[in-house]
C-alpha cells in the first residue's frame, strides 16, 4: 500500500529524535513532518530539500518565514503563482495560484543534511504527489537533491537526466522537469543564483526565452 503522508509520522528515527528534541527547545514551532501547500491540481510543482530550521519547521509552511523562501515568493509573485510577494507565517493569507509546494523531506534534518536513507524512505511521499499530477505539469527542482529526488520517485536514472541550473528534461507521463540552483541564503548571498538567473528559468516554465 502506497505510504499516507501525515504530520506524526516518525518513520526516520534520527529526524523524529530531532522534531522531539525541537519541541521541547522550541514549543512555538511547528516541529513536525510539513506538509505540502498549494493548488491540489497545480501547472507548477515545485520541489525543495528539506524543511529549514527556523523556516518552514517553525512556521509549518514550506519556505515560509526564512531566508530561501524570499526570492521565491518574490518570483512566485511576479509569475502569477502567488498573490502576494512575501510568505511569512502560515496564517498570512498568502495564496498560490496554480502552484504547489513540496519538499524532498519532509521533515527539518539536522544541519540541513538529510541523510540517503531517509531520502529513500520519504521519496514515497513525493511518489504519490507525483502521481496524482496531470501531463504538461512542469517540475520545478531546486538544487540537486530534490532534482534526484524527483527522479527516483519516477524509476528513471540520474544519468540520462543530469542536473544542471536552468535544464529541461521531459518524462515519461507527459511532466517537464525544471532544474534551477536551490534558491538558499549561500546560494543568493554568495550570487551563484542571482534574481535574473532564477527569473530566466520561470520564463523558460512558461514557454518564454
Amino acid at each position: 500500500m502506497p505510504m499516507t503522508f501525515t504530520t506524526d509520522c516518525a518513520a526516520c528515527p534520527r529526524l523524529a529524535a530531532f522534531l522531539e528534541a525541537c519541541r521541547a527547545s522550541h514549543p512555538g514551532y511547528f516541529c513536525r513532518p510539513v506538509p505540502p501547500f498549494g493548488d491540489a491540481q497545480p501547472s507548477l510543482f515545485i520541489v525543495g530539500l528539506a524543511p529549514g530550521f527556523h523556516g518552514a519547521n517553525r512556521t509549518g509552511r514550506p519556505f515560509t518565514g526564512d531566508h530561501a523562501g524570499i526570492l521565491l515568493y518574490e518570483t512566485l509573485h511576479a509569475f502569477g503563482y502567488a498573490d502576494r510577494p512575501a510568505s511569512v507565517a502560515a496564517a498570512d493569507g498568502l495564496n498560490l495560484i496554480g502552484c504547489r509546494i513540496t519538499n524532498a523531506v519532509k521533515c527539518v534534518p539536522p544541519e540541513n543534511k538529510p541523510g540517503t536513507a531517509e531520502i529513500k524512505r520519504c521519496n514515497a511521499h513525493l511518489k504519490a504527489e507525483l502521481a496524482g499530477l496531470p501531463a504538461g505539469t512542469a517540475i520545478l527542482a531546486l538544487g540537486q537533491i530534490a532534482h534526484k529526488a524527483v527522479l527516483m520517485a519516477q524509476g528513471l536514472k540520474e544519468k540520462a537526466y543530469p542536473f544542471a541550473h536552468a535544464a529541461r528534461h521531459e518524462l515519461p507521463g507527459g511532466l517537464r522537469l525544471h532544474d534551477s540552483y536551490h534558491c538558499s541564503r549561500y546560494n543568493t548571498q554568495t550570487r551563484r543564483l542571482t534574481a535574473e538567473m532564477f527569473h530566466a528559468v520561470f520564463r523558460q516554465i512558461q514557454g518564454g526565452s
